[in-house]
Formats: structure tokens, sequence, C-alpha cells
């Protein structure tokens, strides 16, 4: 018997979340549908976003859940952490999060926390066109869990994204392992793999002084922070002359924007990609970063 906190309960016995949010063809709001898991591999997750398209604003939010006690109770956490927050805001959310808002999970059920993040992550990239990178060759690497469906891909990306170190906690996040057991060996060969590419990274990152830079991103909070950055110090810059900008995609350290108004005419378009956002977002985000325009720049 799993050792659940009251709040797990309360939401698994009340989920006052569960459904499907339809699209009614309201001025101003977008229904947008994030899915993750397999019914196949014991647990699925699909989460509808409402959203208010002018504040950029989560209205309401619904989910369809195929699993276990924490994973319905972790889909109802997650649905009520993020009503009323921007879409921005909402990508910060995380499993560490979802798990503290139920006062713990098991070890054995981190997994549930987790699919409601990706769930989350998939809902929001669907409804701004965006796909992310990091996610799309979880099924295109080689098969290692046959009992779970988990590629080699997958596993590794869980690894470096949240910093595990033992196939027990792989198992713990993403069930892989924790089926016959077979692949475990395996597990631990992709996790000695991980930590030895992330070496050299961490060690090359170093700034001058010989002080660590700080932890690397995952895709998501890489997207999130160029947005905000862009939002918040490049735009309103960029709109008090005419001009303004739109992040269009990113594609690794390829960030793709709209030049858009006096920005997308002007002659001096190119320094102005350079200059005003290349620049602060290599100061802010990372310096592997390079802004390319969508479309020809004057």
């Amino acid at each position: 018997m799993w050792d659940y906190t009251d709040k797990v309960l309360e939401l698994f016995y009340n989920p006052q979340n569960q459904g499907v949010l339809e699209d009614k063809g309201e001025t101003g709001i977008k229904i947008s549908t994030g899915e993750v898991g397999s019914i196949a591999c014991g647990d699925a997750l699909r989460l509808h976003l409402k959203v208010d398209v002018d504040a950029d604003k989560i209205v309401d939010a619904r989910f369809q859940t195929f699993g276990c006690t924490s994973a319905i109770a972790s889909s109802e956490a997650l649905v009520e952490i993020i009503k009323g927050k921007t879409l921005d805001e909402a990508l910060n959310v995380n499993n560490k999060d979802i798990a503290d808002y139920l006062g713990g999970l098991p070890e054995a059920k981190i997994h549930c926390s987790v699919m409601g993040q990706e769930a989350l992550e998939a809902a929001i990239f669907n409804y701004r066109g965006i796909k992310p990178e990091t996610h799309d060759d979880d099924d295109e690497g080689a098969l290692v869990c046959t009992c779970f469906g988990i590629s080699d891909n997958k596993i590794r990306r869980i690894v470096l994204e949240n910093n595990l170190t033992t196939a027990e906690e792989v198992t713990n996040y993403v069930k892989a392992g924790g089926g016959c057991g077979s692949c475990l060996a395996n597990i631990d060969d992709i996790i000695a793999e991980a930590q030895q590419a992330a070496t050299p990274t961490a060690t090359s990152s170093s700034n001058p002084n010989g002080q660590s830079s700080p932890k690397l991103l995952t895709t998501v909070q890489k997207i999130a922070l160029i947005q905000k950055v862009l939002d918040e110090e490049v735009r309103p810059v960029l709109i008090a002359d005419g001009g303004d900008v739109e992040l269009y995609d990113v594609e690794g350290n390829r960030v793709k924007v709209l030049l858009q108004g006096a920005c997308g005419s002007c002659s001096s378009s190119t320094a102005t990609l350079k200059v005003a956002i290349e620049a602060r977002l290599k100061e802010r985000v990372s310096q592997d970063l390079v802004v390319e325009a969508v479309g020809p720049l004057v």
C-alpha cells in the first residue's frame, strides 16, 4: 500500500477538473491540448487548456487521465496550479512543483508528476505552434525498456534534465526498468555516458574567474527565458522606435524571430538583430545563442 498524503487522496477522490474543453468559438479564446503517455504503457494524460489570446493567460483547464491514484491527483494538482497563470508563468511549473503541491509523492510515483509537466509543455507548445526539439527524438532512438516502450533518447534526456544518477531514479521518473528489470544494466550505461558527455560542457562553461556557470537550462526553461527577455528587455526598446519583434521558433541554439514594424523594413535591421537582440540574449540566456530573422532582411 502506497503511503499517500491527505492532499493526494483528497484530489483523487474529489477531482474537480476532469473532462474536456470544447472549442465554442468564443472571441479571443483558443483551446489547446497536450497529450503524453500511452494506455498500453499504463499511464496516459490529455491536458486541455483554455487560453485568453490577448492576455496570453490560461483561464481554464481540464484533464483526462488513465492511471493510478498519483496520476489522477497529479493531474488535478497541475490544473489547480496553472489556472490564472500566463503561458510563460505556466512553463516554469515543473514536476517538483506538482509533487510539492501534493505534499509529496512516493518515490516510485514521481513519474506521474513528470507526466503532468510534459503534458503542460506539449499543450503550450501546440498552442504556440512550436515543437520542443528535445522531445522530438524520444521515439526515434533504440528501444531500451520493452515493458514500457522507453527509448534510449528519452532516458538520456530525463537523466540530463533532472541530474539523475541511478537506474532507480530513472524508473521513478519514467518507469523504465520497472517491469522485468532486464534493461537496468543498459540504463546504467546510458547514465554513465550522459554524465561523461556533460562533464566537458560544465568545465568549458566556467568563466575566466574559475567560477562555474549556472546550471544548464532545459529546452523548455531556455525558451521561456528567451521569451521573457524579449518581452521585458528587448521589445519595449524596439516599440519605442516604431518596431517590434516576435519569437518564431527555437532550434537548439538558433533563435528565429520575426522583425515587425519599422524593424522589418529598416536598412539597419541586421544591426538590430545582432546588437539589440542577439547580444542581449547572449548576455541573459546563453553565449551560444545565434539569432536569425525569419524572412529576408533589408
